[in-house]
């Protein structure tokens, strides 16, 4: 692997769910999910809120989802994110929406019920919204500073999804584009630092807002808003040091020991291929 695309919500279904067949037998079905929050602000004021998404569940999932998920449950999924894009057929305008594909899921309810949300312990109730992203910078990062005083930061990842056909056996290659927002001091260290096509680290929590064009139509977007930005890749001073020294400390071993060789370092990692339960014809792209 050499990009990683990774979701974690625990969240709330918030409707009943509709499940559905696609034309090749495939079970698929989709959450609404709404995730309650908290997070500090750069000024140290503790705000809250809720988002929603949207989780596309396959397969032999969807059939449990199905059978078991009802309005209200509390539910955990790990997963994707993927953006579909189509044309409108009124207008023309190309569209896309961001979405979450399901790789695992666990339902958190106890058999008797969900417990009553305890006073006094809200550390312990909110919700999981976690993205984990590792992929290359498609743009340069462009920085601004807000109204109120604020740096904020957006630049563009690309990841690279692989994985084997089970039907065909051919290898399979889809890229996502993921739009990231950084904010404060750690915004205006990123612009600093990378540049179009690093290799980054990116951790934070995924956000969907909406805005009307001119014409009055409501728009979507989804972005991860970061709290970790890591340059990959490059060298660090303090790993630099260890390394030395156990560089040292080998050729000391080996200056004493001749006959002992140190191991091949030149090797190069084998692809990870990954067996897809989904038909290529059940694919909505």
């Amino acid at each position: 692997m050499y990009s990683y695309n990774r979701v974690s919500l625990i969240g709330y279904q918030t409707q009943p769910l509709t499940p559905r067949q696609t034309p090749g037998g495939t079970s698929v079905v989709d959450l609404n999910l709404v995730v309650p929050y908290t997070f500090r602000s750069e000024s140290g004021e503790e705000l809250s809120g809720k988002g929603f998404h949207t989780v596309t569940v396959w397969g032999g999932m969807a059939d449990v989802v199905g059978k078991f998920l009802r309005a209200g449950n509390q539910v955990f999924i790990s997963g994707r994110l993927q953006t579909d894009s189509w044309e409108d057929e009124k207008t023309g305008e190309k569209r896309s929406k961001t979405k979450i594909v399901a790789l695992d899921l666990i339902l958190l309810d106890p058999k008797d019920g969900q417990l009553p949300a305890p006073e006094g312990a809200a550390s312990v109730l909110p919700s999981l919204n976690r993205a984990d992203i590792v992929g290359n910078v498609t743009r340069d990062p462009e920085i601004r500073t807000t109204t109120g005083g604020q740096q904020v930061l957006t630049l563009g990842v690309a990841t690279n999804d692989r994985w084997r056909d089970k039907a065909t056996g051919t290898d399979k290659e889809r890229s996502e584009f993921h739009n990231v927002v950084v904010w404060g001091k750690t915004a205006e260290q990123v612009s600093k630092t990378l540049k179009k096509g690093n290799r980054v680290y990116v951790a934070g929590r995924v956000q969907t807002r909406s805005w009307e064009t001119k014409d009055g139509q409501k728009r979507y977007t989804t972005e991860v808003v970061a709290d970790q930005v890591c340059l990959l890749g490059s060298h660090h001073p303090l790993a630099d040091a260890s390394i030395q020294a156990d560089a040292a400390s080998v050729s000391q071993r080996q200056a004493r020991s001749p006959a002992d060789e140190a191991p091949s370092s030149d090797i190069t990692p084998p692809e990870v291929a990954y067996a897809s339960e989904i038909k290529v014809e059940d694919l909505p792209f």
